[in-house]
């Protein structure tokens, strides 16, 4: 059994197409099913279901799969692990992360203090940001969705409550709290849907007994906020968003009910090699984000 064999193998079972696998791998496709068909030889066992020209994973083929993912991804670690040994390897930290947001604050303090640092930034969904983990693809990964899995370690950086903004002279801008429910009829400027924010939000709107009525929906939080303050609908706001760039021609409130929060936190592989710029940036990340709770509760007046 080669490395070679394994490494067409893998491309094969993810495309499920001999043909594609081929012209991926730059190999001819009568070689490429001879080299299945040994690998298959060695093991005893078929590994793809056959019909016509479809080809699929069957069983053997997915219990094989994950042992030799398993085995390229502790093959690269110790690739990492030699490198940073022999001081081969630059100062990267891989990170994803779904709230992008945090990043100019987080890596600016970081940077500071280790200049000669330098970060490849992913921005992710959880899903993906899990397979990147049990690829070896990232250091780390900061969500607000829990991320598990086997060998995956997920610990929370800190709970964070959601606010709603509304327009000057809104009828509920003379108010500091209100109950979800009394926004249900209210125009909502909104994250698009598929961002964790947009997911979460929509969920508590759901708690509280309704469907939220989207007036306008995008990707940039400040266009979001522009058009809450020229009175063009509500929206929620992150307590971080509002502490780092409070609008302060929008009035914010508290949310009763439902508990209105989102939880940070941060995964890695136990199986990850870290080098010594990414264990320095894994302590600085705890510690930068209890100061942040720190100013949260000071600037909002009382814990989150």
């Amino acid at each position: 059994m080669e490395l070679l064999q394994l490494e067409y193998f893998q491309t094969v079972a993810r495309l499920q197409h001999m043909t594609k696998a081929a012209e991926e791998l730059q190999i001819a496709q009568p070689s490429l099913s001879k080299t299945i068909s040994r690998l298959e030889e060695d093991l005893g066992v078929p590994l793809f279901d056959r019909t016509g020209r479809q080809i699929r994973l069957n069983a053997y083929g997915e219990a094989f799969l994950a042992r030799v993912q398993r085995a390229f991804v502790e093959l690269n670690e110790g690739k990492r692990e030699i490198r940073d040994l022999a001081r081969l390897n630059e100062d990267i930290v891989t990170l994803a992360v779904s709230t992008p947001r945090i990043l100019p604050g987080l890596l600016g303090a970081f940077l500071a203090s280790h200049p000669d640092v330098r970060f490849r930034q992913f921005f992710e969904s959880a899903s993906e940001m899990k397979r990147q983990i049990e690829h070896g693809e990232v250091d780390f990964c900061i969500s607000s969705a829990y991320i598990d899995g086997i060998d995956i370690e997920w610990k929370p950086l800190f709970t964070e409550e959601i606010f709603l903004i509304v327009p000057p002279n809104h009828p509920l801008s003379a108010r500091d709290s209100i109950y979800l429910e009394e926004v249900r009829d209210e125009p909502f400027i909104s994250m698009n849907a598929g961002y964790e924010f947009r997911s979460l939000t929509d969920r508590l709107c759901r708690e509280a007994g309704f469907v939220p009525k989207i007036h306008f929906a995008g990707d940039e939080p400040d266009v979001i906020a522009g058009l809450v303050q020229q009175g063009l609908g509500i929206a929620f706001v992150p307590a971080l968003t509002w502490l780092e760039r409070p609008q302060r021609s929008s009035h914010r409130l508290r949310i009763k009910e439902p508990a209105c929060q989102r939880q940070l936190g941060m995964a890695w592989s136990e199986r990850r090699y870290f080098s010594a710029a990414a264990k320095r940036f894994h302590g600085f990340v705890f510690a930068y984000f209890r100061n942040v709770a720190e100013r949260l509760a000071q600037a909002l007046g009382e814990p989150l």
